[in-house]
């Protein structure tokens, strides 16, 4: 049994009618371009590489050294547990280093206050890591 003609031509005219709205909705699936990935993910290891770079120096300076040890905390250790933060804790982490750093060279610290700062960033980074290991 054959579909009669005019029912041919209305599913036709339907199905018709149906691709511009098919289409509009292909056209509004957002596909990220792949250069555009690739743009993205470059920048975020390069903001990654700086944040690390600010605290290795925070860390390695004369002054944070001094205050590890007297707490026995190992620079070292302090250091390579750095690389271990994610992108968050290593932002967050990086922006309290570089205030402290920016308020002891304006004077706003002493170096006493300066010390307690670096031994509670130091802690944090390795709490982190050990909660982040569990």
């Amino acid at each position: 049994m054959s579909i009669p003609n005019p029912f041919r031509r209305a599913a036709a005219a339907l199905m018709m009618m149906s691709l511009p709205v098919v289409s509009g909705l292909a056209q509004e699936t957002h596909v990220v371009p792949l250069a555009e990935l690739h743009a993205s993910a470059v920048a975020a290891g390069e903001q990654r590489q700086k944040n690390l770079s600010r605290l290795e120096r925070f860390f390695g300076g004369e002054s944070a050294e001094k205050a590890l040890q007297t707490t026995r905390l190992n620079g070292n250790q302090v250091r390579n547990a750095i690389a271990m933060l994610n992108d968050e804790e290593l932002a967050r982490l990086a922006a309290r280093a570089e205030k402290a750093n920016s308020d002891f060279a304006a004077g706003a610290l002493n170096n006493q206050e300066l010390t307690y700062i670096i031994i509670a960033l130091a802690t944090a980074v390795l709490i982190l890591v050990i909660v982040a290991a569990r």
